[in-house]
């Protein structure tokens, strides 16, 4: 069975979720401030430093998102592990919720998450059962998610934005370090049960170096690129500029917006990985695709 189960005509393989994620397998909430532990790469080796990570308020934004600053600097992008820098921004501490997203449908009369191209939508008209009120939103587009972000005042991340908000800078292979941490650092498909997404202060052992939750596992999210499959090598020479239109290419002429992280379906940790790509039709709606937003720091 494939990851996504799409109820409406599938006939078009371009527009499902860079295929399934099963045939390429084939083989409580916490305070507002934590100290934690994160390692700092210095040169090739790693020292261990304490941070205490402060979370910032947007007051002027609807609804209320709390951001983690992510400061200037450069960090180790891409699976060979290269420099990128990135001036400061402010990454939202958790995937935007079905709360805030109610918030944004009322005064907007924008369209309700009810409806699922993959998987069963959580809400039923204009609501959603009481006890998802903290769990990250999903059944919305790249489209969907842009108009929240233009409502609020924020945008998407960039993939390098959030790539550097779920590894740090020192290259980590998963938001808490370098090793898979089976059920204990995320929602994915080896612990979930009977259930889907959790809540988004869930997992707080699986934080990023910055203390931002599940930036692996619960939901996917979306970023404000077209997919481009020689991104990186951008990248590498320190262009960051997005593509305004969609590139042509294999993948990238289909026009499709780039996904990141793993999500409560996932069942293997390479989609965990803060290195891993997928890719997504933009008008499309999954069961396992969320987003959070960025602040811009002027």
């Amino acid at each position: 069975m494939g990851l996504f189960q799409r109820k409406k005509n599938a006939s078009d393989p371009q527009r499902a979720l860079q295929g399934t994620v099963d045939e390429w397998l084939l083989r409580p909430r916490d305070v507002d401030t934590d100290v934690i532990t994160f390692q700092v790469a210095t040169g090739v080796e790693t020292q261990q430093q304490q941070g205490t990570l402060q979370e910032t308020v947007v007051a002027s934004i609807e609804d209320d998102t709390k951001f983690m600053l992510i400061p200037e600097g450069k960090f180790l992008a891409g699976e060979e592990r290269f420099e990128v820098y990135l001036p400061s921004y402010e990454l939202a501490l958790h995937p935007v919720t079905n709360a805030q997203y109610k918030r944004f449908v009322e005064a907007t009369g924008h369209r309700p998450p009810n409806e699922s191209d993959y998987g069963h939508p959580v809400w039923t008209g204009p609501d959603f059962p009481p006890e998802k009120a903290d769990h990250p939103v999903v059944c919305v587009s790249w489209e969907d998610a842009q108009a929240y972000c233009e409502w609020t005042g924020l945008r998407l991340p960039s993939e390098v934005e959030w790539e550097k908000g779920a590894r740090g800078i020192d290259g980590r292979m998963y938001p808490w370090g370098e090793d898979w941490q089976e059920g204990r650092c995320c929602r994915w498909g080896g612990n979930r049960g009977h259930e889907a997404t959790c809540g988004v202060r869930r997992f707080a052992e699986g934080r990023s170096p910055w203390g931002l939750y599940h930036m692996a596992g619960n939901v996917l999210e979306w970023c404000e690129d077209w997919y481009d499959e020689a991104a990186y090598n951008r990248y590498r020479q320190g262009v960051l500029t997005l593509p305004q239109t969609p590139l042509m290419g294999r993948v990238a002429g289909r026009g499709t917006r780039v996904v990141r992280g793993g999500s409560w379906r996932a069942v293997h940790p390479m989609f965990f990985r803060t290195t891993c790509r997928l890719y997504s039709d933009p008008t499309l709606r999954y069961a396992s695709v969320g987003f959070r937003c960025v602040n811009t720091v002027e």
